[in-house]
């Protein structure tokens, strides 16, 4: 019987414009789907709104990728006015990721956090985020330093790796828990990880998947994800 590849949820994102289609639409990137699954996986595209039903359609899931997408509410970690650079807000994803993020720590589901992944983690878990970094990170490739002995220094076999970054937003404080795994040379923590928990989780500021079909570090960020899902 062929072997079954680990199903890995991703809450899509909604977008305002998509070529092709005549409507908004609801998306997933494909170099994040194609990671996946050259690492084994099955990467399975989950509708990010209905929070409340978060944990029983979860249950069909063997791992969870957060993914990158637009602005948390600012509200979500306890700041009383938005910045002006604050963008692409939507209350029924916040609800439905950070639903998700408290229900796979929890459950010990393995966790990838891509960027804004990162941040919804690091907000379920109490943390809090500038919200607008100066100079920010988009549209930047710049080297990380791996913490030495950190699940992410295991995971990639590597003390440096090459980070395509999009985020005008950093963690300022962390969450219950989490410790820095990776930094930019500015101080901007660039990975998280736990220091207890059941299942496996990493968190990443970073979007590995832009340089994982070929770049061996980034790549075996979602091979460490599948392998877990497959345990």
């Amino acid at each position: 019987m062929p072997h079954r590849r680990p199903v890995i949820a991703i809450p899509s994102r909604f977008s305002a414009t998509t070529s092709a289609l005549r409507y908004t639409a609801v998306v997933t990137a494909r170099a994040l789907a194609d990671a996946v699954y050259r690492a084994g996986g099955e990467p399975f595209l989950m509708h990010p709104v209905g929070a409340a039903e978060t944990v029983s359609r979860l249950a069909v899931a063997d791992g969870l990728l957060l993914p990158g997408g637009g602005d948390l509410a600012p509200s979500s970690y306890g700041e009383s006015q938005a910045h002006h650079s604050v963008y692409d807000v939507d209350a029924e994803q916040d609800a439905f990721d950070l639903a998700a993020a408290r229900h796979a720590l929890s459950a010990g589901l393995p966790t990838l956090a891509i960027c804004r992944g990162l941040q919804v983690v690091n907000v379920a878990l109490g943390g809090r985020l500038h919200q607008s970094m100066d100079p920010d990170h988009r549209h930047v490739v710049h080297p990380v330093e791996v913490r030495p002995g950190s699940l992410l220094a295991r995971t990639t076999g590597a003390e440096k790796i090459e980070a395509s970054c999009y985020h005008h937003q950093r963690t300022s404080s962390l969450g219950e828990g989490l410790v820095a795994a990776a930094h930019a040379a500015d101080g901007t923590v660039e990975a998280v990880e736990l220091t207890s928990g059941t299942g496996w989780f990493l968190g990443v500021q970073w979007h590995p998947e832009d340089m994982a079909q070929a770049d061996l570090a980034n790549q075996r960020i979602f091979d460490a994800l599948v392998t877990a899902a497959h345990s």
